[in-house]
């Protein structure tokens, strides 16, 4: 009998570890590969969607400004490539989570106007450099995919809060009494 008792608790941690596990894998992969811990945590702390639209546009121009600084530099670096490469996977991500964001803000009806002008007036600097730099001098065959994804991306999002901004039901009007 006290053999039996041992065999039961035993099969119900091994069977409660399996359960949990996953839950656990899961709250893990929530964070988002291309952020640092600290963007994590402000994306967490902020309390309205606009607020966390805000930041994933600060972080995506924060990518872009790495991006020139990479292609700026004049010492010659066999991993550049995948550097900018991974750049700008961690630009798109962030433009695409904050147009997800917008749509999300629309669905629920929350007051995402500044977020939306925030990603309207970036996104439109964001593509102008995107577009030179597809463009330009420099060899971008090293990342020309992730360049035109991240293009792609920049355009959606602008559409995404163009139409937004039609949809979104205007401010309430405030009265005097």
């Amino acid at each position: 009998m006290y053999a039996t008792t041992h065999i039961r608790t035993g099969l119900l941690v091994v069977l409660a570890a399996g359960l949990l596990l996953p839950a656990a894998l899961g709250a893990a992969a929530q964070q988002k590969d291309y952020l640092s811990g600290l963007e994590a945590d402000k994306i967490r702390d902020a309390e309205l969607p606009s607020e966390r639209i805000k930041l994933f546009i600060s972080f995506a121009a924060d990518r872009l400004k790495k991006v020139q600084y990479e292609l700026s530099r004049t010492t010659p670096d066999r991993r550049r490539g995948q550097r900018v490469n991974d750049l700008l996977n961690a630009y798109t991500g962030c433009i695409d989570d904050a147009a997800e964001l917008i749509e999300l803000g629309v669905e629920r009806q929350h007051d995402i106007r500044d977020g939306t002008k925030e990603l309207e007036s970036k996104g439109k600097e964001f593509l102008a450099y995107l577009e030179k730099l597809a463009g330009g001098e420099t060899n971008v065959s090293a990342f020309k995919d992730n360049l035109e994804d991240a293009i792609e991306a920049t355009r959606q999002s602008l559409r995404d809060a163009e139409k937004a901004a039609k949809e979104m039901a205007p401010p309430p009007v405030r009265r005097k009494p």
